[in-house]
């Protein structure tokens, strides 16, 4: 008798452990029921989110206003006695970047410390391209200065059409096999030493030297017309933002190129006695490396939510 009662106890247990359980799932179906639907919501708003960037730490790092960093030459522009870097220069981002059209947008500058019968050239900038464009010449200039005619001055920092980094001057083209990768920022960079036959460009932490299609050698005189976002006249116009151009008389190392990517976007000069000109485009076109190559921007838009696609070195 006490074998069969618990058996039928038992019985009466698992039945009850049962309907708990049911009512326990029920209970959860209709939550989900209730709930689901926001829920659902709340993770496709969060994900929209941070396809946007609103979550990306660079929207929470500090910013560096326009000129918080500048070149301070005491004796005045064009010299390099006791110049020393002033303000916060310890790498910020920007608060703002340049953003060019690809139709009418350039800045027009100049730059007179390059001196004749000297041109050793090292210019450096970060770019973002949208899309691969020829505008209308195979290339995208991020800096040039000089004229579009060989028979002038000319040196040319951009992308070709294909979104490769190239250096171009009269003549003297290098199209290198490293691609900037769209929407991304990247650190590009071109060395040219007086009388070599090859150039040097820099694509992050990448190099590559390859031959100039001709024999001519970079005349540069004082002073001279440059561009930013274009190649000189203006032509071969960017589309897509520039930061922290800057661009120096020598021709600066490996160890110095690789200095100034792993930097940063908002990284400062690294050889100051060298250094020509300093537009960080960090929303206006003004030189901050004491030489007063204030730049014109036309059409130029610097906007402030520019981190999408930027990922410190």
């Amino acid at each position: 008798m006490k074998t069969f009662r618990k058996k039928l106890l038992g019985k009466a247990s698992a039945k009850e452990t049962f309907r708990e359980s049911f009512i326990k799932a029920q209970s959860a179906m209709e939550y989900l029921m209730t709930y689901g639907w926001a829920i659902l919501i709340i993770a496709v708003v969060l994900g929209a989110l941070f396809e946007l960037g609103v979550f990306n730490a660079n929207n929470f790092a500090p910013k560096a206003p326009p000129g918080a960093c500048q070149v301070f030459r005491p004796n005045g522009p064009g010299t390099t006695s006791f110049i020393n870097l002033e303000g916060i220069c310890t790498g910020e981002i920007p608060q703002y970047v340049a953003q060019f059209n690809g139709q009418s947008s350039y800045v027009q500058t100049g730059i007179n410390e390059i001196p004749t019968g000297s041109p050793n050239v090292s210019i450096t900038a970060w770019v973002t391209v949208p899309i691969y464009t020829s505008s209308g010449c195979g290339q995208e200039s991020a800096f040039g200065y000089g004229s579009n005619s060989c028979n002038a001055n000319q040196a040319d920092l951009g992308l070709n059409g294909n979104g490769n980094v190239s250096f171009a001057s009269c003549g003297n083209d290098f199209f290198s096999p490293l691609r900037v990768a769209l929407n991304t920022w990247t650190f590009i960079a071109a060395v040219y030493t007086s009388g070599a036959t090859t150039a040097t460009v820099y694509e992050n932490n990448k190099s590559s030297t390859g031959a100039l299609s001709s024999n001519k050698i970079i005349s540069v005189s004082t002073p001279i017309t440059s561009w930013i976002g274009a190649i000189p006249s203006p032509a071969c116009l960017f589309d897509g933002s520039i930061s922290n151009v800057q661009i120096y008389n020598t021709s600066l190392s490996p160890n110095e190129i690789q200095a100034l990517y792993l930097e940063g976007i908002g990284g400062a000069p690294i050889d100051l006695q060298h250094l020509v000109a300093w537009w960080p485009l960090n929303g206006n076109a003004n030189d901050y490396s004491g030489n007063d190559n204030n730049g014109q921007a036309s059409n130029v838009n610097y906007i402030s939510n520019w981190y999408s696609g930027y990922t410190p070195p």
